[in-house]
């Protein structure tokens, strides 16, 4: 499970350093990584201190540090 999900978390990252900031639901459809996994690695990267999370509405936005 740890690998899966730093995994995911690596993806994530080169997701929005290539394309810059997106939401959640971007983020999981474009990657292809499921939901529950996504979730997951948004806790690593903030455990990390590499991203940062804008609510705007109903809608988080994520973006690298």
């Amino acid at each position: 499970m740890k690998n899966t999900i730093g995994t995911a978390a690596g993806k994530i990252w080169a997701y929005l350093d290539k394309n810059g900031s997106a939401s959640v639901t971007k983020i999981t459809s474009e990657t292809g990584i499921g939901k529950n996994d996504v979730q997951r690695a948004i806790g690593w990267l903030l455990k990390e201190d590499k991203l940062s999370i804008e609510v705007v509405g109903r809608t988080e936005t994520l973006s690298l540090k």
